[in-house]
């Protein structure tokens, strides 16, 4: 049975005061109200809402608003994007190679790198550096030799290499470059306390303060992503009287891209940057694509891209490399393939960053298929695969459970010299945690462990959730010692992992703990975070799982543990051996629904902007509540939120009529731009709530118009109703439209085909083979009304019966009554199904 719940990325609500991210342009002020773009990649010929444009000023020099009236547009009101990953497309390059530039260099520079490159013969660094140096040229042939030191890793060698510089110069000038270049070369390699330094002595001794050098450490702190850092820096090179340049912008910029995709922060820069006359380059708009990439603000990233064509930037590969990471993070996965195809027309062809940002968003939008199609596409293209595509190519297969052809990956990974990285071991761990397969999760961490590979966060995070999920929460405790063990330190993504496995057992009271205790140690939650709390109140299970209380200090970890006595996570763990189960029963039910408020309200407070998986969650909430007062009471309160969303949901549960599909019918248009395993899933939660209220009419409108919007891929035809990625309330009305419209197929005139089938899915991921949830709800549903369907003998989860049986069935008189959807409550106005195509 598909899943209501979506993927994490894709927002679905109406952007509040603190998610609006504008992007304004001169021309906006004479023509307003812009129609909504569909889903087609238009570059500069985007058409979104209406915007005032009191700050285009600030956007464009006056000669570029006055070349040309083109209309450009402000952000849509709907945001569909969220934040996802802490992996950004900016880090895919971190520690690359620098692109060689033309150079001063002297030929005795060269012969020195080769010397101390082969410097096996017992010279010392100092001995080789003095042999070479009346030959060598001041400071261009030593900022050379730091670069090229540099590019090969190696920073002992380049600090070597400066001190012997510095300690020959005395001109103030040419130790400033060799100060601006050790300090870029320390940030490429990420040593930045060693940077610092570096620059702290430049500053002391009389050659530090320059532009240049200011300029080197913000991109130093911008390459390990410590924003905070580099904007001190800047403020400090103010303070100095120091102009900063483009550099210094960029590398600002680009520092809030890397701690975090702060785009407030970088727009503020961008802003003073534009007061201060400096204009903006192509690096300048990369680095604010990729902060609006680690953002997840796909909207704000394709006006940025609109308008660096507007300003005559040329665009180059990791322009749309960073323009693919937006859609693809946001979901978008349909623009991404049209952004993708545009790329050879402008003689960028896309390379193997692009394929891997693509495959990834294709694996994350549960298009596997299509993710292994595009590695065949790669290869045929002569593009060779990097550490990256290799890595999520066995991530992909993992995550199939087809663990033969993740190995063979990996071998042919290592054939051409690329050796298996922590990443690979994580996706392995993933993979056979997901099927339960304990084991060989046990037996690969020993041997990722015996290559020498230090387990990461993630590592320590996916082991924990595993076995929490697994209810092994011995071994899951024995990790987690051993991750404080290693000096770790637990981030959002850690924690917001280990509330998702305890959420998903139904122990949601510790995971409130956590939540709790992640916020006292200054890590903010996300959507992510908050979302599995919600959905676990929708999981019907939940209230017959094990129940636990706050733990006393009884239960602390005796003293002698490795790791702290107050560590709350400990305690969790500490708990569950002494958990009970219970059953909350009526008081649970009441209780959920006004946690769930409680939740809600709190991402407002903290301006976390609720997604698409916060709806599905919220839904699913919905069907759990004791009554369907308390369940309209819920959606009437979240509509104080946003009344486009939750207003739409409580209408179609209040019984629709005219006024609320018209609303509805524009919520389903917008969602037109989300990808389809997102917009299923919002269809699957919207239907499941209504079935489950008896608003089934309703429901039918819902999955009609999915159908209508093609949400469900090949679901329909005269002679095969496919239900695989429906959820079950959606698959039941789906059913009953299908009949009526086979009906109304028969009594035009027509023959109905030899052999009718509804397709189920035969469930082999369930705990009994054959026994799936969709398959049991359809089987009840079909004998139900009686209609003439068996189980294929070929095919447990496939329903068939003959055109004539089925026909003599919908021949008789009270058949079109069982057919026919009505809502348990009406209102006024009511609507006909006629008015939906079938």
């Amino acid at each position: 049975m598909a899943s209501s719940t979506p993927p994490p990325h894709c927002a679905l609500t109406t952007v509040k005061p603190y998610t609006s991210h504008h992007f304004h342009h001169p021309q906006n002020n004479h023509r307003r109200g812009s129609t909504h773009q569909q889903r087609r990649w238009a570059p500069q010929k985007v058409s979104l809402n209406k915007n005032d444009g009191s700050q285009a000023a600030a956007r464009l020099p006056p000669a570029s608003a006055a070349a040309g009236r083109i209309d450009y547009p402000s952000l849509s009101v709907t945001d569909f994007s969220s934040r996802r990953s802490t992996r950004f497309v900016s880090k895919m390059h971190f520690g690359r190679r620098r692109s060689t530039a033309p150079t001063r260099h002297s030929a005795a520079a060269a012969e020195a790198l080769e010397a101390i490159a082969c410097g096996g013969d017992g010279k010392s660094m100092d001995s080789i550096l003095r042999s070479y140096e009346s030959k060598l040229c001041a400071s261009d042939d030593y900022t050379y030799l730091l670069r090229e030191l540099g590019n090969r890793g190696d920073w002992f060698r380049a600090m070597q290499c400066f001190e012997f510089a510095t300690s020959r110069e005395k001109r103030r000038n040419e130790l400033g470059k060799l100060g601006t270049s050790m300090i870029s070369t320390l940030g490429r390699l990420g040593k930045v306390d060693l940077a610092k330094q570096v620059f702290d002595t430049a500053v002391n001794e009389g050659y530090g303060n320059t532009v240049y050098a200011y300029s080197a450490l913000i991109s130093a702190y911008a390459k390990s992503g410590y924003c905070d850092e580099a904007i001190g820096v800047f403020e400090s090179m103010k303070d100095y009287g120091l102009k900063p340049n483009l550099i210094t912008y960029n590398a600002l910029i680009d520092a809030c891209g890397k701690g975090g995709g702060n785009y407030k922060r970088a727009m503020e820069i961008f802003d003073d940057m534009l007061r201060n006359g400096v204009q903006p380059d192509r690096i300048t708009y990369n680095s604010l694509l990729a902060v609006c990439s680690g953002a997840g603000l796909w909207e704000t990233a394709r006006n940025l891209f609109d308008e660096m064509v507007y300003r005559g930037i040329d665009q180059d590969i990791y322009t749309y490399n960073t323009l693919l990471d937006a859609a693809c993070g946001g979901g978008h996965m349909d623009t991404a393939f049209e952004i993708m195809a545009e790329m050879p027309a402008k003689n960028i062809m896309p390379n193997e960053v692009t394929y891997s940002t693509i495959i990834r968003g294709c694996a994350k939008a549960g298009r596997l298929d299509r993710a292994l199609n595009l590695f065949a596409e790669m290869k045929i293209a002569g593009i060779k695969l990097d550490r990256v595509s290799y890595n999520t190519l066995v991530a992909i297969y993992a995550n199939l459970g087809r663990f033969e052809e993740a190995f063979a990956v990996a071998e042919e990974m290592e054939k051409f010299g690329i050796k298996k990285d922590v990443v690979t071991y994580n996706a392995l761990l993933d993979g056979f945690g997901k099927q339960g397969m304990y084991g060989r999760v046990q037996s690969l961490f020993a041997e990722m462990k015996r290559e020498k590979l230090s387990p990461n966060l993630l590592t320590y995070s996916t082991l924990i959730s595993v076995y929490l999920k697994g209810g092994l929460y011995e071994e899951s405790f024995e990790v987690y010692k051993e991750f404080k063990q290693q000096g770790l330190k637990a981030d959002v993504v850690f924690y917001s992992k280990l509330i998702d496995a305890l959420c998903k057992k139904g122990l949601v009271e510790l995971s409130a703990l956590l939540l709790e205790e992640m916020m006292k140690l200054g890590i903010h939650p996300n959507v992510v975070t908050y979302n599995s709390i919600i959905n676990a109140f929708g999981q019907s299970e939940s209230a017959d799982q094990l129940v636990v209380s706050v733990p006393s200090s009884s239960h602390r970890i005796p003293d002698n543990t490795a790791v702290h006595k107050e560590d709350r996570i400990i305690e969790v763990f500490r708990y569950l051996s002494f958990g009970k189960s219970g059953d909350q029963g009526h008081e649970r039910g009441q209780k959920d629904f006004r946690c769930v408020l409680d939740i809600f309200s709190s991402m407002h407070e903290m301006q976390i902007k609720p997604n698409v998986v916060t709806f599905s969650a919220i839904l699913n909430a919905c069907s759990h509540c004791n009554s369907f007062e308390d369940a309209s009471l819920l959606l009437e309160e979240l509509r104080l939120f946003d009344n486009q969303v939750y207003g739409v949901a409580y209408g179609l549960l209040m019984g629709c009529n005219e006024n609320t599909w018209s609303q509805a019918v524009t919520l389903f248009d917008e969602m037109k731009r989300m990808d389809t395993s997102t917009a299923s899933a919002f269809y699957n939660a919207l239907t499941d709530m209504l079935w489950h209220f008896g608003q089934r009419r309703g429901a039918q409108l819902v999955v009609l118009e999915g159908k209508r919007q093609e949400v469900w891929d090949n679901t329909w035809s005269d002679s095969c109703l496919d239900l695989h990625l429906m959820s079950s309330g959606a698959a039941r009305a789906m059913v009953h439209a299908w009949l009526l419209n086979i009906r109304s197929i028969l009594f035009e005139g027509h023959e109905l085909p030899k052999l009718l089938s509804i397709l189920t899915g035969w469930g082999k991921h369930s705990k009994v083979v054959g026994d799936s949830a969709l398959k049991r709800s359809i089987e009840a549903l079909l004998i139900s009304i009686g209609a003439p369907f068996q189980i294929a003998k070929c095919n447990m989860g496939r329903f068939v019966s003959t055109g004539a049986v089925v026909a003599t069935w919908l021949r008789q008189s009270g058949t079109l009554k069982v057919l026919v959807l009505q809502d348990d409550r009406n209102r006024s106005g009511t609507m006909k199904l006629e008015s939906v195509a079938l």
